[in-house]
């Protein structure tokens, strides 16, 4: 069984008195609170009773245990017996989540339902008075359905009334199809709202903010992989100008060492020194202008060996 079952037999341990030979009158060792889905399992005969392990668990002394755990919190409301008590209940949560989470969008988490469920449990327990006779399961399901309601539509950004209009203008465009076996047109359908078709007109404006697609969803569509896939990184490195500035700096070096030894320094202490053509002068032994001849009879025969090097 899982850690939670263990727990539940703590539980059961200190709650249901137990005597497997008989000598108790009570009902034989029984756990006080474990999952809704043990708990609830129908015995096949009167005296049967459900497997764990080595133990023999007895749904009379389960129900046994939960009536004395209600009765607990009844008197001391204190956390631990409410937390056995939400543990005992859970299953019903995710009962709930699930049954709702059926006609909802796919983007919408079954995680998140089962957490503002379990919000909805908690209130369930702290409301319920169990001295009034009454089933806990059928409260705690609504409290639960409620909680769930209440927080899908805190995050939904359009207002219920426009939720409630567009089920109003879909409920009668159904009809009117299924009674005149086509396409409704639009004053068709304003007629049957009682309102102007330019009302209707505005009225699909608005209904246009209920209809959302998901971005990934339409991206997709027709093929796998989801949109984080399809969209670039600004920030990565382009694989084609990355192999171009490889070829064209390779290019370059094979030129330049095709040039003179002159035109060779000249390039090199313009282009990667940064220095001056007055100060290549000085390096060189000649005067500003002339080092703007060599310069300038550097670069074109470079270009000219670089075009050689595209046209080869």
């Amino acid at each position: 069984m899982t850690e939670l079952t263990r727990e539940h037999d703590r539980a059961g341990a200190e709650t249901v008195g137990a005597d497997r030979d008989g000598r108790s009158g009570e009902a034989a060792a029984g756990i006080a609170a474990v999952p809704a889905g043990i708990a609830t399992v129908p015995a096949r005969s009167a005296g049967a009773r459900l497997t764990d392990g080595a133990r023999l668990i007895d749904p009379a002394a389960v129900e046994v245990g939960i009536l004395r755990l209600w009765q607990a919190y009844s008197d001391h409301r204190d956390a631990v017996t409410r937390d056995r008590l939400m543990l005992h209940y859970c299953p019903l949560v995710k009962y709930v989540a699930g049954r709702l989470g059926t006609g909802l969008p796919a983007h919408v988490d079954i995680a998140d339902l089962i957490q503002a469920g379990i919000f909805g449990l908690v209130d369930a327990i702290e409301r319920f008075e169990p001295d009034r006779g009454l089933r806990f399961e059928p409260y705690a399901i609504r409290r639960i359905r409620g909680a769930i309601l209440d927080d899908l539509r805190a995050q939904d950004w359009v207002p219920r009334s426009i939720r409630s209009r567009a089920r109003e203008v879909e409920h009668t465009m159904e009809r009117l199809e299924a009674k005149l076996h086509r396409s409704a047109s639009d004053a068709e359908v304003a007629d049957e709202l009682g309102i102007t078709v330019g009302q209707l007109r505005e009225l699909f404006a608005q209904l246009q903010l209920t209809s959302v697609i998901a971005l990934d969803e339409l991206v997709a569509a027709g093929r796998s992989g989801s949109l984080a896939e399809t969209l670039p990184d600004q920030r990565a490195e382009d694989p084609v100008l990355a192999m171009e500035d490889r070829e064209n700096r390779r290019l370059l070096a094979e030129a330049i060492a095709q040039l003179g030894e002159r035109d060779r320094t000249v390039v090199t202490l313009y282009y990667f020194e940064n220095l001056t053509l007055a100060e290549i002068g000085k390096v060189l032994g000649v005067t500003e202008s002339r080092a703007c001849q060599l310069h300038t009879g550097a670069v074109l025969r470079l270009r000219g060996k670089l075009g050689e090097a595209a046209c080869g």
